[in-house]
């Protein structure tokens, strides 16, 4: 499998998902689907429990204390809560960019070859393959090839979260989880990111959370918009981008599409 290609796309179901942290509900009874290959943006104001259906996704929130998952999540059909479920090979197939870039404390080549190494790929040829065509994926080969061996946190903001970018396909993902990737980026770097999603559409499946409403108009195909009600998150509508935008069904959506709240 080449560096920066998964199998197909695997489209992503939501049923009834309600996520908890301890007797604090965070979102709850989440529906939506994502089609193979399709960009869903997740919108809606702080708190809303967007980041907390990403991580239910691929399960990071198994790590979180307290925190409780109900509902059914199916990437590619497959339940991913399913008791013979694996984690590595789910968070492989699964994919996650985060709000602030997270560099490993390696170098700039090794933050790549890391863990290319402990999902398997044990030959050296082919981590170097793979780590200069997940690079070259994100635009950022040319700007790093004479510094491989320099810590990664030398680099940029950015550049940073390219790197955290080409990590993740590396590893061959079907699905990319995006949290509010560019929230943390000067405007420039936010657009080299923008256009980088741009060209990632089509051959994964990818769900962004972001507060940025133009952004969300100029990337997804679809829009799923999070409000809090009752002090719990809920996923008030969900369809096509252009629908959302002009003619949405729900008061809340046209609401805060429209700038009128948010």
């Amino acid at each position: 499998m080449k560096a920066c290609e998964g199998a197909a796309p695997a489209g992503i179901t939501l049923d009834e998902v309600t996520v908890r942290y301890g007797a604090h509900i965070a979102i709850e009874r989440a529906s939506f689907a994502v089609r193979p290959g399709e960009l869903m943006a997740l919108v809606g104001p702080s708190g809303c429990g967007k980041t907390s259906l990403l991580n239910a996704i691929n399960r990071l929130s198994d790590l979180i204390p307290g925190c409780t998952v109900t509902g059914n999540i199916a990437v590619g059909g497959r339940d991913v809560r399913a008791p013979d479920t694996r984690l590595t090979a789910l968070r492989r197939q699964v994919g996650m960019v985060f709000q602030l870039p997270n560099p490993f404390p390696l170098s700039v080549a090794e933050n790549l070859r890391f863990p290319l190494r402990e999902h398997g790929v044990s030959n050296r040829d082919e981590r170097d393959r793979r780590t200069e065509e997940a690079l070259r994926a994100v635009g950022l080969w040319e700007e790093v090839k004479g510094r491989l061996g320099q810590p990664a946190q030398a680099l940029s903001g950015g550049q940073q979260q390219r790197l955290c970018i080409a990590r993740t396909l590396a590893l061959g993902p079907e699905v990319l989880l995006f949290d509010e990737p560019c929230s943390a980026l000067d405007p420039l770097s936010a657009g080299v990111i923008e256009a980088l999603i741009t060209g990632l559409k089509g051959r994964y499946t990818i769900l962004l959370v972001t507060h940025n409403l133009p952004q969300a108009r100029r990337l997804a195909d679809t829009v799923a918009v999070c409000w809090v009600s009752e002090g719990c998150g809920c996923v008030v509508e969900s369809g096509p981008c252009g629908v959302l935008f002009e003619r949405a069904a729900h008061p809340i959506t046209r609401a805060y599409c429209g700038g009128e709240v948010g």
